[in-house]
């Protein structure tokens, strides 16, 4: 028996540690996620400003529940407070199961985001996974008097150095970029190229019939049945007969515009040599962290003749900064918020390319860096 419980134990601790770490190197991945989640329920009416408050908290629920993961799991394998440890454990895992089985059975959010974006898992691949930890974990609950401490000192210093490490490395992140980026913009993207649909992509299939009217009598009519010249035309219905795969690019919801509302995407990305994409999705926080850093990248673009673009949701405020306040007179772009919070971890963050491939990624932090490149 205690050979079990200690496969057991080891199985559900490094699970945790590795769930919770393989977000933390991506926090907003995970505060994003929350986000859907708290804006489908609202939509859906359950406690509508319940879910409003915890959308706007979704940043600090994140860093919670990262370092509550990494946190549990160590003082699992180290027997900390084994019946707290056990007990938090269980909760967690009756909270995962619940929001994995919505994923599963409601079908109106994609993934739950388990283990970040590096590794996708099904919705029934998370759900088969929560239930085997669930029933591990209530095997450990029954079978806890098997769970020794590795001795007085070593928990404690293993527990308080993972609330630190696992702090430091979110916050790390947030100002640097993730320390792997598994999202489509990463370093050596052709961003033009996962736009267009995959080559292996099965479209879905729909039938259509069409309403026609006469004389106050309304109709359906199917496409190759269409009534004659004495019927007026009311509307048309379109049917989902059977569901196609792989076909949605990875790229989908990321276009350019200019001031006048053109689609600029393919002339930016698609021109030759070398250029910066500035991202910035609001003007929010305190530009002074990286406006010194900007005015030199802007300084060296001038000098090395590459062109560079200010990309945001927020146009009227970034050209006032940018134009009017400061006279940089750089083009400004508007991009979807869902857009570049996908393509920018950190506000702002900078792409250097080359045509449409990512050359380089650069969190406001490290802007300095860029201009050293």
């Amino acid at each position: 028996m205690k050979i079990s419980v200690t496969i057991a134990r080891i199985i559900v601790g490094v699970l945790f540690i590795f769930s919770g770490l393989i977000k933390a190197i991506d926090p907003l991945g995970l505060t994003y996620k929350m986000q859907e989640f708290f804006e489908v329920w609202g939509r859906e009416g359950y406690i509508t400003p319940l879910m409003n408050w915890m959308y706007k908290c979704s940043f600090v629920f994140s860093i919670i529940m990262i370092t509550l993961e990494v946190v549990l799991g160590v003082a699992l394998l180290t027997g900390f407070y084994k019946k707290l440890t056990l007990r938090l454990l269980m909760l967690l895992m009756i909270f995962f199961t619940f929001l994995t089985s919505y994923v599963l059975f409601s079908g109106k959010i994609a993934t739950c985001g388990c283990f970040g974006d590096c590794i996708p898992l099904t919705p029934i691949q998370t759900f088969t996974k929560d239930i085997i930890l669930l029933l591990l974990i209530s095997f450990l609950l029954l079978k806890q008097q098997y769970i020794k401490p590795v001795g007085v000192v070593l928990p404690v210093g293993l527990v308080l150095a993972s609330v630190i490490a696992v702090c430091f490395l979110q916050m790390y992140v947030l100002t640097h970029l993730p320390l792997t980026d598994c999202l489509p913009y990463k370093k050596g993207n052709d961003l033009l190229q996962l736009r267009k649909m995959p080559a292996n992509a099965i479209p879905d299939q729909f039938t259509y019939s069409f309403v026609y009217q006469k004389a106050g009598v309304s109709k359906s009519f199917g496409a190759t049945q269409l009534p004659d010249s004495t019927w007026t035309y009311v509307d048309r219905k379109q049917t989902l007969e059977k569901k196609g795969s792989n076909n949605v690019p990875l790229i989908n919801d990321f276009s350019l515009t200019d001031s006048a509302g053109v689609d600029v995407t393919e002339t930016v990305l698609g021109q030759a040599g070398d250029y910066y994409l500035f991202f910035l999705k609001d003007m929010e926080g305190n530009t002074a962290n990286w406006s010194t850093a900007f005015t030199n990248l802007w300084q060296k673009s001038k000098k090395q003749n590459r062109p560079l673009y200010i990309v945001t949701a927020d146009r009227d405020k970034a050209t006032i900064f940018f134009n009017r306040k400061n006279q940089y007179q750089v083009q400004v772009l508007t991009c979807d918020a869902t857009a570049i919070k996908t393509a920018a971890r950190a506000n702002p963050t900078l792409f250097l390319m080359k045509g449409p491939v990512v050359q380089g990624k650069w969190g406001w932090a490290d802007i300095d860096k860029a201009v050293k490149n």
